[in-house]
């Protein structure tokens, strides 16, 4: 039997070395020991990590805002309910002039001044040149993400950057090589680490009541057939032709690694992915846009291992009927938590509030506690930085209020020189399955180590911790 696998170990590397030369990343990547390995570059001189960066804190922040589109519009509408004292919109920016003019007029509607208009493919660069500009949102097709938001950075202006803030780890680099550099703050707009349910159960997690999270699990499963159309110019379903691979992981991932503490005591290590080939994707391009042919499966799963051991899986689905769901779940030593399907539940190897273990007898399975002792620890372990603004994130809205909470600790840590609650490393690590899961998947599932974008500092800071 042992030689048996050896027999078959050798013939994946050789499998592997025969390809080498076919790798397809955009950086340089070889193979080490059957694990394709990408190049990470040496900090440059005049870098410097931006763990626990803080800046000059900004009285008032002022914003621009770039992308009018969908997702642009309902930035807008949260932006416009900041307390102007704190944080106002000074600018707004799209290609398409309806856009803008749609913009001006909900900002008129609220009472406000109105923001100083640009429109055109690079007009956000002349956004970017104004000296009362603070902090650039950038809510635009994936593929400008990261050159906007370099491009601000290097302008002197901090940047919120929606997801995936990169499609690639060239582009990972960018946003962190520029981040160090410039010494301006990089954040990805990631709203579902600000759930309430996911929120709750990080300090569950910090507290110890789950014991030690070992496997945890979150995915983006949502079926968009309702919407493909409204993508201006197909982007999206354009860019899923053409890209193999989970090519939109945070909202699944960004909550579960902070969970497990990544690169705050622990690190990404190697991932697999397995996919599906394009069913319906295939079927909605073709009636679309008259492609014969799509790159991204219907359904991809991505297993990533821990520094520490630890497993994670990361699923990926916008094609299939099915519910919604991003499947966060946390397993621990002592507990376990799980939100989809609806209302979610929790399940601990002891009652909660009491060190009586419930493995003092023998138990057969475990349940789930009652609906009503649910509801209360979630509301006990509400975070401090959410209880305050719960009630007012709820009514202004935006995924149920989270988005909103979102921008108002952006604004609050800007305001008040604090570090970020998302650091350009948590950006860089999720974003980085989009590439590593493709890297992956065209490699005949090869395994692919997570490259150190903190360059050796993971294990610096002791745990995730918000600012306060």
């Amino acid at each position: 039997m042992k030689l048996f696998r050896l027999f078959i170990a050798s013939l994946f590397a050789l499998g592997l070395s025969a390809c080498a030369s076919k790798i397809d990343c955009t950086v340089p990547a070889r193979i080490v020991d059957g694990t394709i390995v990408t190049q990470v570059p040496p900090r440059a001189p005049g870098q410097a990590s931006m763990l626990r960066f803080a800046a000059e804190p900004i009285d008032t922040v002022r914003i621009a805002l770039v992308g009018l589109g969908m997702r642009g519009t309902g930035t807008l509408k949260r932006l416009i309910h900041h307390d102007q004292s704190e944080a106002r919109l000074v600018a707004v920016c799209d290609v398409l002039e309806e856009n803008v003019n749609k913009a001006l007029q909900i900002v008129a509607d609220a009472g406000l001044p109105a923001p100083a208009p640009y429109i055109g493919e690079e007009a956000y660069k002349e956004l970017c040149a104004r000296p009362d500009v603070d902090l650039v949102y950038v809510v635009t097709d994936w593929i400008h993400h990261t050159p906007i938001a370099v491009y601000a950075m290097e302008q002197g202006k901090h940047v919120a950057i929606e997801v995936p803030a990169a499609t690639t780890l060239a582009e990972c680099w960018q946003l962190v090589d520029t981040a160090e550099k410039t010494r301006r703050h990089c954040m990805m707009l990631e709203n579902c680490v600000y759930d309430f349910f996911e929120a709750s159960c990080l300090k569950m997690a910090q507290e110890g009541q789950f014991g030690e999270i070992y496997y945890a699990e979150g995915a983006y499963i949502h079926n968009l057939d309702h919407g493909w159309r409204r993508y201006y110019k197909n982007w999206r379903l354009d860019f899923n032709s053409k890209f193999r691979g989970d090519n939109y992981p945070t909202h699944g991932f960004g909550p579960i690694c902070q969970a497990l503490n990544i690169h705050r005591g622990d690190r990404l290590r190697t991932l697999v992915a397995m996919d599906t080939r394009s069913f319906r994707g295939l079927e909605h391009a073709r009636e679309i846009m008259g492609v014969d042919s799509f790159a991204e499966g219907d359904h991809t799963v991505t297993l990533v291992r821990t520094e520490k051991d630890k497993l994670m899986k990361v699923e990926h689905n916008v094609y299939g009927i099915r519910p919604y769901s991003r499947m966060y779940s946390l397993s621990g030593t002592k507990g376990y938590a799980q939100k989809y399907p609806l209302p979610g539940g929790l399940c601990f190897s002891q009652k909660p509030g009491s060190d009586d273990a419930r493995g003092s007898e023998i138990v057969e399975h475990f349940e789930f506690v009652p609906a009503q002792v649910r509801d209360s620890l979630l509301a006990a372990y509400r975070p401090s930085i959410i209880k305050g603004i719960e009630e007012r994130a709820r009514k202004v809205g935006g995924h149920g209020g989270m988005d909103f909470i979102m921008d108002l600790r952006l604004v609050y840590c800007l305001r008040h020189g604090l570090p970020l609650d998302m650091d350009v490393y948590d950006a860089a690590e999720w974003c980085s399955l989009c590439e590593l899961s493709r890297i992956s998947l065209n490699n005949g599932f090869a395994p692919v180590e997570v490259p150190d974008f903190t360059r050796g500092d993971w294990n610096v800071i002791d745990g995730y911790s918000y600012a306060e």
